[in-house]
């Protein structure tokens, strides 16, 4: 699997970009998945639900299936949160996973960054920036891609992947 990340700070637009992307990738016939980083608590499950009970009464996992979807909730009861690789190695066989967060591991990615909400560049201290996705003119010495442009950055994603 070919693994490709999107950083930048918060309300910048990450999740937004993805979404855009996905179809651009998806439409040329390719497998894609997502893994997003989040440093705020998180519950999909809804209080009083079987599964939410479950997990209440100390399951250590919980998987949910129909004849639509199913996912796999795992609860860490105190465990270290899993590092990148961990969650890359559960997850299906794909073209390209597509990262949003995980500043800091070593992936390739784009920043998304918007100078109108003031805050600094993260690409001049992570070298795994390997583009900057932005709404303005920006003088970087990354390639600088219209933020605004999907198809333009799923193309980039695609090249540096060796996907096409």
């Amino acid at each position: 699997m070919k693994v490709f990340g999107f950083a930048g700070w918060s309300g910048s637009g990450k999740t937004t970009l993805i979404e855009q992307v996905i179809p651009c990738i998806t439409g040329r016939g390719l497998k894609v998945s997502v893994i997003k980083h989040t440093h705020h608590a998180f519950d999909v499950d809804k209080p009083g639900k079987d599964s939410w009970r479950h997990r209440e009464a100390g399951a250590s996992e919980i998987l949910l299936i129909s004849d639509q979807r199913w996912v796999l909730m795992h609860e860490l009861r105190g465990d270290p949160e899993p590092d990148l690789s961990a969650q890359l190695a559960i997850m299906s066989p794909c073209d390209l996973v597509l990262v949003e967060g995980f500043k800091s591991v070593q992936i390739p990615k784009i920043e998304i960054h918007r100078p109108a909400h003031g805050r600094p560049l993260l690409y001049p201290d992570n070298p795994a920036i390997v583009a900057v996705a932005t709404d303005a003119q920006l003088n970087v010495p990354l390639p600088r891609l219209d933020l605004n442009a999907p198809a333009t950055v799923a193309d980039f994603i695609l090249r540096h992947q060796g996907l096409t």
